[in-house]
């Protein structure tokens, strides 16, 4: 059973030893994860299955991670001392792939490093429950459809199985909310974040999938077809979506949103 749901940023700034002062920055980000994180450790999820839109993205197939074990570490961003290890959940990817191999493009990979796409969610939340597996799953080019496919895919193989899982979608939104930002500027790119917030806490997952590739490329975003997955996920549960905190301090949309299921 799916026990908790997520969109999660991942700055690699946040992480102390890489943000350094510019921590305080995102003091917003740091307080609503503190608030996911107590929620995440209420649940103890068996599995936790992250979605990333960076690692290994391939334009017509989906990507899962399977190993038995993972290393977590932040050394592309210069920090060689934090260092984190996760089982794989192979059983669970096992399942999952027996549904889909003849439905959805699907590549299986073993990749040993987690990607700071996967890393930065599970080091924000896995500080101190860790008795969990992981999936790390690399989101796709294929179209928005297919991305809330693969979750519903996913989701009977979860509800197949006697697990409490929780899914979290990585995923920053628009990169170029100011003239500093890692993309540039558009005038544009608020107006997708806006978007974007609203149709989570509204549930409008059909606007969501109407998003067209001059928006798309006016926002720079990374996270929306992590996002249109974890929907895939939740579709037809009772849940709310609340919005924990938003801010963009470095030009980047920073959302921490929980689905809280009723």
């Amino acid at each position: 059973m799916v026990v908790f749901a997520a969109v999660v940023p991942h700055p690699p700034l946040i992480i102390p030893s890489v943000g350094k002062d510019n921590v305080e920055k995102l003091q917003k980000t740091q307080k609503a994860l503190d608030i996911l994180m107590r929620e995440f450790e209420a649940q103890k999820p068996d599995t936790v299955i992250v979605f990333s839109p960076h690692g290994d993205v391939y334009p017509d197939a989906f990507t899962i991670n399977t190993l038995p074990e993972y290393d977590l570490n932040f050394e592309d961003f210069g920090d060689f001392e934090t260092r984190m290890k996760f089982s794989g959940d192979i059983g669970l990817i096992n399942k999952f792939r027996e549904r889909v191999e003849t439905t959805l493009p699907l590549i299986l990979k073993s990749e040993p490093v987690l990607d700071y796409g996967i890393g930065i969610p599970l080091f924000l939340l896995g500080q101190n429950y860790k008795d969990f597996k992981i999936i790390p799953v690399n989101s796709s080019l294929l179209d928005f459809e297919q991305h809330i496919a693969f979750g519903e895919a996913l989701k009977e193989a979860i509800f197949s199985d006697n697990k409490r899982v929780a899914i979290i979608a990585s995923a920053d939104l628009s990169h170029k909310l100011t003239k500093k930002a890692p993309a540039g500027f558009s005038p544009k790119a608020r107006e997708f974040d806006k978007k974007v917030i609203q149709y989570l806490k509204q549930q409008k997952v059909d606007q969501m999938l109407q998003f067209d590739n001059e928006t798309l490329n006016d926002a720079q975003e990374c996270g929306l077809r992590p996002i249109l997955m974890l929907l895939g996920v939740i579709k037809n549960m009772n849940y709310d979506f609340q919005v924990l905190s938003y801010e963009s301090p470095f030009g980047v949309g920073y959302l921490v949103g929980e689905c809280k299921f009723k």
